[in-house]
Protein backbone atom coordinates (compact mmCIF):
# COMPACT_ATOMS: atom_id res chain seq x y z
CA UNK A 1 0.00 0.00 0.00
CA UNK A 2 1.83 3.27 -1.75
CA UNK A 3 0.88 6.19 1.23
CA UNK A 4 4.19 8.16 0.60
CA UNK A 5 5.30 10.48 -2.35
CA UNK A 6 9.23 11.74 -2.96
CA UNK A 7 9.54 14.14 -5.93
CA UNK A 8 13.21 15.56 -7.18
CA UNK A 9 13.55 19.16 -8.29
CA UNK A 10 17.01 18.96 -9.39
CA UNK A 11 17.73 22.55 -9.80
CA UNK A 12 20.71 24.37 -7.59
CA UNK A 13 22.49 27.55 -7.39
CA UNK A 14 25.45 25.99 -7.62
CA UNK A 15 27.17 22.32 -6.99
CA UNK A 16 28.65 22.13 -3.67
CA UNK A 17 31.96 20.35 -3.49
CA UNK A 18 31.08 17.64 -1.80
CA UNK A 19 27.93 17.00 -3.69
CA UNK A 20 26.84 13.91 -5.58
CA UNK A 21 23.26 14.07 -5.67
CA UNK A 22 21.28 14.15 -9.19
CA UNK A 23 21.73 17.85 -9.38
CA UNK A 24 22.25 20.89 -12.39
CA UNK A 25 23.18 24.71 -12.22
CA UNK A 26 20.87 26.52 -14.39
CA UNK A 27 20.32 30.25 -15.16
CA UNK A 28 17.49 29.15 -17.90
CA UNK A 29 13.67 29.53 -17.27
CA UNK A 30 12.85 27.84 -19.61
CA UNK A 31 14.78 24.80 -18.71
CA UNK A 32 13.09 24.82 -15.75
CA UNK A 33 9.69 25.62 -16.89
CA UNK A 34 10.21 22.71 -19.39
CA UNK A 35 10.58 20.19 -16.22
CA UNK A 36 7.82 21.24 -14.12
CA UNK A 37 5.40 20.26 -17.10
CA UNK A 38 7.39 17.03 -17.42
CA UNK A 39 6.92 15.98 -13.64
CA UNK A 40 3.02 16.71 -13.96
CA UNK A 41 2.81 14.61 -16.38
CA UNK A 42 5.27 11.43 -14.67
CA UNK A 43 2.85 12.71 -11.58
CA UNK A 44 -0.29 12.11 -14.03
CA UNK A 45 0.90 8.74 -15.65
CA UNK A 46 2.06 7.31 -11.97
CA UNK A 47 -1.24 7.66 -10.52
CA UNK A 48 -2.92 6.27 -13.66
CA UNK A 49 -0.96 3.17 -13.49
CA UNK A 50 -1.08 2.65 -9.81
CA UNK A 51 -3.76 4.86 -8.18
CA UNK A 52 -2.80 5.88 -4.43
CA UNK A 53 -4.00 5.09 -1.11
CA UNK A 54 -4.75 8.15 1.11
CA UNK A 55 -1.31 10.04 1.10
CA UNK A 56 0.46 10.60 4.74
CA UNK A 57 3.51 12.07 3.94
CA UNK A 58 5.22 13.79 0.69
CA UNK A 59 9.00 14.85 0.74
CA UNK A 60 10.16 16.92 -1.87
CA UNK A 61 14.04 16.57 -2.27
CA UNK A 62 17.19 18.15 -4.61
CA UNK A 63 18.60 19.52 -5.32
CA UNK A 64 16.99 22.79 -4.00
CA UNK A 65 13.64 22.98 -4.28
CA UNK A 66 13.47 26.47 -3.16
CA UNK A 67 15.31 27.33 -6.24
CA UNK A 68 11.99 27.58 -7.79
CA UNK A 69 11.30 31.41 -8.29
CA UNK A 70 7.55 31.98 -6.67
CA UNK A 71 5.27 31.70 -10.22
CA UNK A 72 6.99 27.91 -10.37
CA UNK A 73 6.55 26.92 -7.01
CA UNK A 74 2.99 27.75 -6.90
CA UNK A 75 2.50 25.62 -10.18
CA UNK A 76 4.29 22.85 -9.18
CA UNK A 77 2.73 22.79 -5.74
CA UNK A 78 -0.97 23.12 -7.53
CA UNK A 79 0.00 20.14 -9.73
CA UNK A 80 1.09 18.07 -6.52
CA UNK A 81 -2.57 18.79 -5.09
CA UNK A 82 -4.27 18.03 -8.45
CA UNK A 83 -2.44 14.59 -8.68
CA UNK A 84 -2.80 13.52 -5.32
CA UNK A 85 -5.42 14.93 -3.66
CA UNK A 86 -6.92 12.28 -1.22
CA UNK A 87 -4.56 13.67 1.64
CA UNK A 88 -4.48 12.63 5.46
CA UNK A 89 -5.59 15.34 8.05
CA UNK A 90 -2.47 14.35 9.31
CA UNK A 91 0.03 14.93 6.14
CA UNK A 92 3.66 15.69 6.30
CA UNK A 93 4.34 17.62 3.38
CA UNK A 94 8.04 18.11 3.51
CA UNK A 95 10.17 20.40 1.51
CA UNK A 96 14.34 20.95 1.59
CA UNK A 97 15.36 24.29 1.52
CA UNK A 98 18.46 25.93 1.66
CA UNK A 99 19.54 29.38 3.49
CA UNK A 100 18.71 32.52 1.02
CA UNK A 101 16.28 30.99 -1.13
CA UNK A 102 13.17 31.34 1.55
CA UNK A 103 12.21 34.86 1.37
CA UNK A 104 8.45 35.56 3.01
CA UNK A 105 7.23 35.61 -0.37
CA UNK A 106 8.03 32.31 -1.45
CA UNK A 107 7.59 30.89 1.65
CA UNK A 108 3.88 32.19 1.58
CA UNK A 109 3.45 29.95 -1.94
CA UNK A 110 4.83 27.33 -0.06
CA UNK A 111 2.54 27.45 2.79
CA UNK A 112 -0.57 27.76 0.59
CA UNK A 113 0.57 24.97 -1.12
CA UNK A 114 0.20 22.98 1.35
CA UNK A 115 4.33 22.32 2.78
CA UNK A 116 4.22 22.40 6.76
CA UNK A 117 7.48 21.00 7.10
CA UNK A 118 10.74 22.24 6.24
CA UNK A 119 14.23 21.07 6.53
CA UNK A 120 16.97 23.15 5.87
CA UNK A 121 20.69 22.61 4.95
CA UNK A 122 22.81 24.44 7.13
CA UNK A 123 25.74 21.94 7.07
CA UNK A 124 27.61 24.33 9.36
CA UNK A 125 27.67 28.01 11.44
CA UNK A 126 31.25 28.51 10.68
CA UNK A 127 31.56 30.75 7.58
CA UNK A 128 34.89 29.83 6.63
CA UNK A 129 34.24 26.52 6.75
CA UNK A 130 31.00 26.56 4.70
CA UNK A 131 33.15 28.60 2.21
CA UNK A 132 35.57 25.39 1.99
CA UNK A 133 32.86 23.10 1.02
CA UNK A 134 31.49 25.14 -1.69
CA UNK A 135 28.53 26.51 0.51
CA UNK A 136 27.01 30.10 -0.84
CA UNK A 137 25.38 31.34 2.38
CA UNK A 138 26.40 32.11 5.54
CA UNK A 139 25.55 32.14 9.11
CA UNK A 140 23.56 35.65 8.66
CA UNK A 141 21.28 33.97 6.14
CA UNK A 142 20.39 30.80 7.99
CA UNK A 143 19.15 32.46 11.06
CA UNK A 144 17.43 35.02 8.15
CA UNK A 145 15.81 32.17 6.76
CA UNK A 146 14.51 30.81 9.89
CA UNK A 147 13.14 33.62 11.33
CA UNK A 148 11.14 34.14 7.78
CA UNK A 149 9.96 30.85 7.83
CA UNK A 150 8.44 31.69 11.97
CA UNK A 151 6.98 34.41 10.49
CA UNK A 152 5.00 32.93 7.97
CA UNK A 153 3.73 30.34 10.97
CA UNK A 154 6.13 27.36 10.33
CA UNK A 155 7.24 24.85 13.33
CA UNK A 156 7.96 21.82 12.28
CA UNK A 157 11.64 22.61 11.13
CA UNK A 158 15.01 21.06 10.80
CA UNK A 159 18.36 21.15 9.80
CA UNK A 160 20.89 19.17 8.55
CA UNK A 161 24.76 19.31 10.02
CA UNK A 162 27.79 17.96 8.66
CA UNK A 163 30.98 16.43 10.77
CA UNK A 164 34.15 15.25 9.63
CA UNK A 165 34.14 18.43 7.51
CA UNK A 166 37.98 19.55 6.24
CA UNK A 167 39.89 21.49 8.77
CA UNK A 168 36.70 20.84 10.97
CA UNK A 169 37.93 19.93 14.58
CA UNK A 170 35.92 18.54 17.81
CA UNK A 171 35.65 22.24 19.33
CA UNK A 172 34.16 23.85 16.06
CA UNK A 173 32.07 20.70 15.78
CA UNK A 174 30.68 21.57 19.16
CA UNK A 175 30.73 25.16 18.41
CA UNK A 176 28.10 24.36 15.91
CA UNK A 177 26.12 22.38 17.95
CA UNK A 178 25.49 24.82 20.35
CA UNK A 179 24.14 27.47 17.74
CA UNK A 180 22.22 25.20 16.59
CA UNK A 181 20.41 24.56 20.17
CA UNK A 182 19.96 28.26 20.60
CA UNK A 183 17.71 28.14 18.10
CA UNK A 184 15.14 25.96 19.71
CA UNK A 185 14.05 23.73 16.62
CA UNK A 186 11.93 20.07 16.81
CA UNK A 187 14.34 18.36 14.60
CA UNK A 188 18.22 17.94 13.68
CA UNK A 189 19.66 15.10 10.85
CA UNK A 190 23.53 15.16 11.06
CA UNK A 191 25.94 12.79 8.75
CA UNK A 192 29.53 12.44 8.43
CA UNK A 193 30.66 13.87 5.46
CA UNK A 194 31.42 10.92 3.27
CA UNK A 195 33.28 11.86 0.05
CA UNK A 196 31.68 10.19 -3.03
CA UNK A 197 32.83 10.06 -6.77
CA UNK A 198 32.32 12.66 -9.40
CA UNK A 199 32.52 15.48 -6.74
CA UNK A 200 35.16 18.21 -6.58
CA UNK A 201 36.40 16.80 -3.06
CA UNK A 202 36.90 13.25 -4.64
CA UNK A 203 39.01 14.97 -7.38
CA UNK A 204 41.10 16.82 -4.49
CA UNK A 205 40.91 13.63 -1.83
CA UNK A 206 42.55 11.65 -5.15
CA UNK A 207 45.29 14.06 -5.35
CA UNK A 208 45.96 14.23 -1.81
CA UNK A 209 44.79 17.98 -0.97
CA UNK A 210 41.49 17.24 0.61
CA UNK A 211 43.02 17.26 4.72
CA UNK A 212 39.92 15.32 6.49
CA UNK A 213 39.98 14.65 10.80
CA UNK A 214 41.31 11.15 11.23
CA UNK A 215 38.76 8.68 11.75
CA UNK A 216 39.20 9.01 15.98
CA UNK A 217 38.37 12.41 15.41
CA UNK A 218 35.33 11.74 13.29
CA UNK A 219 33.98 8.84 15.91
CA UNK A 220 34.77 12.21 18.86
CA UNK A 221 32.37 14.08 16.61
CA UNK A 222 29.68 11.87 16.51
CA UNK A 223 30.31 10.61 20.38
CA UNK A 224 29.73 14.72 20.83
CA UNK A 225 26.73 14.51 18.74
CA UNK A 226 25.01 12.11 19.88
CA UNK A 227 26.00 13.05 23.71
CA UNK A 228 24.75 17.01 23.31
CA UNK A 229 21.82 15.49 21.49
CA UNK A 230 20.67 13.53 24.63
CA UNK A 231 21.73 16.49 27.07
CA UNK A 232 19.72 19.10 25.04
CA UNK A 233 16.45 17.16 25.11
CA UNK A 234 16.10 15.69 21.97
CA UNK A 235 15.88 11.90 21.43
CA UNK A 236 17.95 9.80 18.89
CA UNK A 237 15.21 8.04 17.15
CA UNK A 238 17.98 6.89 14.16
CA UNK A 239 21.68 6.53 12.93
CA UNK A 240 21.70 10.38 11.97
CA UNK A 241 18.63 11.50 13.44
CA UNK A 242 17.29 13.44 16.46
CA UNK A 243 14.00 14.56 17.57
CA UNK A 244 11.52 16.16 20.32
CA UNK A 245 8.84 13.82 20.53
CA UNK A 246 6.36 14.04 17.82
CA UNK A 247 8.45 15.64 15.38
CA UNK A 248 10.49 12.11 13.87
CA UNK A 249 10.44 12.79 9.82
CA UNK A 250 7.49 10.50 9.33
CA UNK A 251 8.42 10.42 5.52
CA UNK A 252 11.93 8.96 6.32
CA UNK A 253 10.17 6.46 8.15
CA UNK A 254 8.74 4.79 5.38
CA UNK A 255 12.23 4.34 4.32
CA UNK A 256 13.67 2.73 7.44
CA UNK A 257 10.45 0.39 7.51
CA UNK A 258 10.78 -0.55 4.19
CA UNK A 259 7.66 0.38 3.04
CA UNK A 260 6.26 1.46 -0.29
CA UNK A 261 6.57 5.13 -1.66
CA UNK A 262 5.99 6.67 -5.07
CA UNK A 263 9.31 8.59 -6.71
CA UNK A 264 9.10 11.17 -9.05
CA UNK A 265 11.46 13.34 -11.25
CA UNK A 266 14.72 13.12 -12.43
CA UNK A 267 16.89 10.66 -10.72
CA UNK A 268 14.50 9.29 -8.53
CA UNK A 269 13.45 5.93 -7.31
CA UNK A 270 10.83 4.33 -6.31
CA UNK A 271 9.25 1.20 -4.78
CA UNK A 272 5.39 0.31 -5.28
CA UNK A 273 3.57 -2.79 -5.50
CA UNK A 274 6.45 -5.34 -4.47
CA UNK A 275 8.52 -3.43 -7.65
CA UNK A 276 11.76 -0.72 -7.24
CA UNK A 277 12.53 1.54 -10.30
CA UNK A 278 14.78 4.12 -11.09
CA UNK A 279 14.68 7.42 -13.50
CA UNK A 280 16.47 8.67 -15.55
CA UNK A 281 18.47 11.13 -14.20
CA UNK A 282 19.80 13.63 -17.71
CA UNK A 283 17.21 16.40 -17.58
CA UNK A 284 17.26 15.82 -21.71
CA UNK A 285 16.60 12.25 -21.55
CA UNK A 286 14.18 12.48 -18.51
CA UNK A 287 12.29 14.65 -20.32
CA UNK A 288 12.37 12.93 -23.88
CA UNK A 289 11.51 9.19 -22.02
CA UNK A 290 8.42 10.97 -20.46
CA UNK A 291 7.38 12.31 -23.67
CA UNK A 292 7.94 8.94 -25.50
CA UNK A 293 6.93 6.10 -23.27
CA UNK A 294 4.95 8.39 -20.63
CA UNK A 295 6.99 7.39 -17.77
CA UNK A 296 11.47 7.89 -17.59
CA UNK A 297 12.50 4.57 -16.07
CA UNK A 298 15.90 3.52 -16.64
CA UNK A 299 15.67 0.53 -14.34
CA UNK A 300 12.79 -1.02 -12.70
CA UNK A 301 12.39 -5.13 -10.98
CA UNK A 302 10.79 -7.12 -8.33
CA UNK A 303 12.05 -7.68 -5.03
CA UNK A 304 12.54 -10.91 -4.55
CA UNK A 305 11.42 -12.31 -1.10
CA UNK A 306 15.18 -12.85 -0.02
CA UNK A 307 15.80 -9.52 -0.99
CA UNK A 308 12.69 -8.02 0.80
CA UNK A 309 14.09 -9.83 4.24
CA UNK A 310 17.44 -8.33 3.98
CA UNK A 311 16.42 -5.15 3.45
CA UNK A 312 14.25 -5.03 5.86
CA UNK A 313 17.14 -5.65 8.76
CA UNK A 314 19.78 -3.20 7.16
CA UNK A 315 17.02 0.15 7.07
CA UNK A 316 15.23 -1.20 10.06
CA UNK A 317 18.57 -1.93 11.88
CA UNK A 318 19.21 1.62 11.19
CA UNK A 319 16.22 3.15 13.93
CA UNK A 320 17.09 3.34 17.45
CA UNK A 321 14.47 0.97 18.30
CA UNK A 322 15.49 -1.87 16.49
CA UNK A 323 13.60 -4.51 13.95
CA UNK A 324 10.38 -5.45 15.55
CA UNK A 325 10.27 -9.54 16.01
CA UNK A 326 6.63 -10.05 15.71
CA UNK A 327 6.51 -7.28 12.57
CA UNK A 328 8.65 -9.75 10.53
CA UNK A 329 6.92 -12.67 11.09
CA UNK A 330 3.88 -11.18 10.23
CA UNK A 331 5.26 -9.69 7.12
CA UNK A 332 7.30 -12.52 5.91
CA UNK A 333 6.00 -15.92 7.59
CA UNK A 334 9.18 -16.50 9.81
CA UNK A 335 10.70 -15.28 12.74
CA UNK A 336 14.69 -13.72 12.34
CA UNK A 337 15.67 -16.33 13.63
CA UNK A 338 14.52 -18.65 11.68
CA UNK A 339 15.99 -16.89 8.57
CA UNK A 340 19.07 -14.83 10.52
CA UNK A 341 19.77 -16.29 13.03
CA UNK A 342 22.72 -17.38 12.92
CA UNK A 343 24.11 -13.76 11.94
CA UNK A 344 22.38 -12.58 14.72
CA UNK A 345 24.21 -14.90 16.84
CA UNK A 346 27.20 -13.74 15.56
CA UNK A 347 26.25 -9.69 16.20
CA UNK A 348 24.91 -10.62 19.37
CA UNK A 349 28.04 -11.88 20.94
CA UNK A 350 30.04 -9.25 19.50
CA UNK A 351 28.26 -6.93 20.95
CA UNK A 352 26.91 -5.36 18.04
CA UNK A 353 23.12 -5.83 18.70
CA UNK A 354 20.95 -6.97 21.33
CA UNK A 355 17.31 -7.87 22.07
CA UNK A 356 15.08 -6.06 24.08
CA UNK A 357 11.35 -7.40 24.04
CA UNK A 358 10.18 -7.67 20.79
CA UNK A 359 13.04 -5.52 19.08
CA UNK A 360 16.35 -6.36 18.16
CA UNK A 361 18.46 -3.67 18.13
CA UNK A 362 21.96 -1.83 17.89
CA UNK A 363 23.94 -1.61 21.06
CA UNK A 364 26.15 1.47 21.34
CA UNK A 365 28.76 0.02 19.76
CA UNK A 366 27.14 -1.39 16.81
CA UNK A 367 25.78 2.32 16.39
CA UNK A 368 29.44 3.59 15.50
CA UNK A 369 29.95 0.30 13.14
CA UNK A 370 26.67 0.35 11.85
CA UNK A 371 27.56 -0.04 8.31
CA UNK A 372 29.33 -3.36 9.27
CA UNK A 373 26.70 -4.79 11.02
CA UNK A 374 23.97 -3.67 8.46
CA UNK A 375 26.08 -5.48 5.44
CA UNK A 376 26.55 -8.66 7.37
CA UNK A 377 22.79 -9.36 6.41
CA UNK A 378 23.51 -9.23 2.59
CA UNK A 379 23.12 -12.58 1.08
Amino acid sequence: MTQSVYIHIPFCTNKCYYCDFNSYVTKNPQLVWDYLYALEKEMAETVDRHPPQEIQTIFVGGGTPTFLEPDQMEYFLGTVAAHFPNRSETLEFTMEANPGTTDVEKLQVMKAGGVNRLSFGVQSFDDALLKKIGRIHDKEQVLRSLANAKQIGFTNLSIDLIFGLPGQTVDLFQATLDQAFALDLPHFSSYSLKVEENTLFHTWYEKGSLLLPTEDEEVEMYECLMDQMEKHGYRQYEISNFARPGYESRHNMTYWKNEEYYGIGAGAHGYVRGRRHANAGPLQQYMQLIHEKGLPRVEEFAVDRQEQMEDHMMVGLRLMQGVSASGFTARFGETIQQHFGFTVDELINLHLLEWEGDYLHLTKRGILLGNEVFARFLN
